[in-house]
């Protein structure tokens, strides 16, 4: 394979390094919010988003006061674009149904869809005010019929965003907090006294947030470990440069860590990018934040075969893939491990971050060669249930589990088998023994 890689960011050790201090520092607060609970909680939110309000929870009033102050076209907006989510997420529902089947004579087996009965939704809100995020959760959970829905996001300037309590308030949300960060994730997961801990812990977030999860993964589910955003743009030269260092710089601006990065076949395409990107940091407003993220995360990478783009691709497993190419569908076909694909020049990251329906909680550091992203059925427990209806159903069963189990040596649970197998089959079968 002949891979060129024109441009790239921080050595692994760098990053690795950078991960360490993270994994540290949250571990740390999580064992400062288990100890103490709200204090802990009530210090975190001064030290790091200066805000100290008489409850972290907001009361109707509050909600009903951060709504007002969000306008018509953006209201309209975001009703919008939850309408998409949910659509999309009641189709995926549909698809989930409980079973029940007669697999002999007798045996009944079935499955139950039960959703989580409580969960935690985390909105982001650091550099910029992620809305959206809340409709990929609250209303994701909502259409799960999840009971009990608890969505926290950051204060901005010393208050609610409005727009985010109202999507949350709108998507579905029993209880809105404002908190912020590993804090507020923390008191979600371990409880406080004035919070009641939940079962899952679900949404986006920084290094920090994407780290305490990890660490609390057991002790509550999570969807997965999101942040920071990924982008990789998989283009040869059917598109020009505008629109690949466009949709690069589009995630990068997201945080100091977003990796971008541009893989082609196509050597004209690849250079005409790196001086495409360097104008449009020229006149982007986000550029003190996109600019260090590419830097030092970003990379173009060129291949000479669509083959070898294809075995890349799969192997960086980004969190987003946007490809441009003469045979999206031979990509969309191939591909195996990435979060979510855009295929297509009309299609781009920020219609799926944003409004077009699908989640944008999506799967980050190779997370997607095991998982995908945020759906409904995250949000879903796929319970199994048995009856046996028949004594002959209840011997027959009961005969060849006797045998498996006392092939493993399990006696003990062969006399489970065996008591049926006397009892419903009148069969004389020694204590200890295997039935006949």
């Amino acid at each position: 394979m002949a891979i060129t890689y024109l441009k790239s960011g921080k050595p692994e050790t760098e990053r690795s390094a950078d991960e360490v201090q993270v994994r540290r520092t949250v571990e740390t607060t999580l064992a400062d919010i288990a100890a103490r609970g709200d204090a802990a909680v009530r210090d975190l939110s001064l030290k790091f988003d200066r805000y100290d309000p008489p409850s972290f929870r907001l009361s109707p009033t509050e909600i009903e006061a951060a709504m007002s102050k969000v306008s018509a076209r953006d209201l309209a907006d975001i009703e919008f674009a939850q309408d998409q989510i949910r659509r999309f997420a009641e189709v995926q529902r549909a698809t989930m149904t409980d079973v029940e089947v007669e697999t002999l004579p007798g045996v009944i087996l079935g499955h139950k869809n039960i959703p989580v009965q409580s969960v935690g939704c985390y909105v982001p809100g650091g550099k910029f005010p992620m809305v959206a995020s809340a409709h990929m959760s609250v209303v994701t959970a909502s259409v799960a019929g999840v009971p009990r829905i608890l969505a926290a996001a950051p204060p901005q300037n010393g208050a609610p965003h409005p727009a985010i309590v109202t999507a949350m308030h709108l998507g579905g949300a029993h209880e809105i907090y404002v908190l912020g960060g590993m804090q507020a994730i923390g008191a979600m997961a371990l409880g406080t006294s004035t919070i009641d801990p939940v079962h899952m812990i679900v949404g986006p977030g920084n290094a920090f947030v994407a780290e305490a999860k990890r660490q609390l993964f057991g002790r509550v589910g999570i969807d997965l470990l999101a942040g920071p955003t990924e982008t990789l743009v998989v283009a040869d030269d059917t598109v020009d440069a505008e629109l690949c260092a466009t949709d690069l710089l589009g995630q990068a601006e997201h945080g100091y860590n977003s990796p971008a990065i541009l893989l082609t076949n196509s050597s004209e395409l690849a250079h005409e990018t790196l001086t495409e990107i360097e104008r449009i940091l020229g006149i982007l407003p986000t550029a003190e934040t996109a600019r260090v993220s590419w830097e030092d995360y970003g990379a173009v990478i060129l291949c000479d075969t669509y083959e070898e783009m294809l075995a890349t691709a799969d192997d960086i497993a980004s969190e987003h893939v946007q490809v441009m190419t003469d045979r999206d569908d031979w990509f969309l076909d191939k591909m195996t491990c990435y979060g979510a694909l855009f295929l297509g020049p009309r299609t781009h990251v920020a219609n799926g971050d944003k409004v077009i329906g699908t989640n944008h909680t999506l799967p980050t550091k190779k997370a997607g060669r095991y998982t995908g992203g945020l759906w409904v059925g995250k949000f879903l427990k796929n319970h199994s249930y048995q009856r046996i209806l028949t004594d002959e159903a209840a011997t027959l069963i009961g005969q060849y589990g006797s045998r498996l189990c006392m092939l493993e040596g399990f006696v003990g649970h062969a006399e489970q088998c065996n008591t049926r197998v006397r009892r419903y089959g009148g069969q004389d079968v020694p204590y200890g023994t295997a039935a006949g």
